[in-house]
């Protein structure tokens, strides 16, 4: 004898995809907060052997994000808001063994990828001579970088004054990490 069916009626499972909706929406923007969190941005940036001591560098380049690869547009931050910096950290990584002490002062800033809405997020003023080749940065997280994260990339401005003129270009990883909340 084959098992009995029970029938649900029609408003109950409208009501059942309703909720079934809602809840995955906000679920979705809980799993953007939760990416946006987890994956830093990180860009490379130069550091050229022809600056002077003393004087202030320039130095540009597009950060992204790792989880933007699995995006159509290469955005996934939507339905988030009051993302903010958590974290700046600058490394050598050509040539490896480059000390940052050689750098005595670095300010980074984040900015739309045509240099608008830039903003101070990042900066060290009392580098030590010989820190070594890896250097946590100051943050400045007043800021809320929800519309700047809505971007495909992040244009990165890094100014620095070198402390002791260098024999060669500098390759240095900058990674940025941030803190974003679901959209209400």
């Amino acid at each position: 004898m084959p098992p009995k069916r029970i029938c649900v009626p029609m408003i109950n499972k409208k009501l059942s995809v309703i909720i079934l909706s809602v809840l995955l929406i906000s679920a979705c923007a809980t799993t953007q907060s939760i990416i946006k969190s987890t994956f830093p941005y990180t860009t490379d940036l130069t550091v050229v052997a022809s600056a002077q001591p003393g004087k202030e560098y320039d130095a540009l380049s597009m950060a992204t994000s790792f989880d933007q690869n699995f995006t159509k547009d290469g955005n996934n931050a939507y339905m988030i808001n009051t993302v903010q910096l958590t974290s700046a950290k600058l490394r050598s990584i050509n040539p490896l063994s480059f000390n940052i002490g050689n750098i005595s002062e670095v300010k980074v800033y984040m900015a739309k990828p045509d240099g608008s809405d830039e903003i101070m997020v990042a900066s060290r003023t009392d580098i030590t001579p010989e820190v070594g080749n890896s250097l946590v940065l100051d943050i400045d997280n007043s800021h809320h970088l929800d519309t700047l994260v809505r971007e495909k990339h992040i244009r990165i401005r890094m100014t620095y004054k070198l402390r002791n003129n260098i024999g060669t270009d500098a390759g240095m990883r900058l990674t940025l990490g941030l803190s974003a909340h679901p959209d209400k």
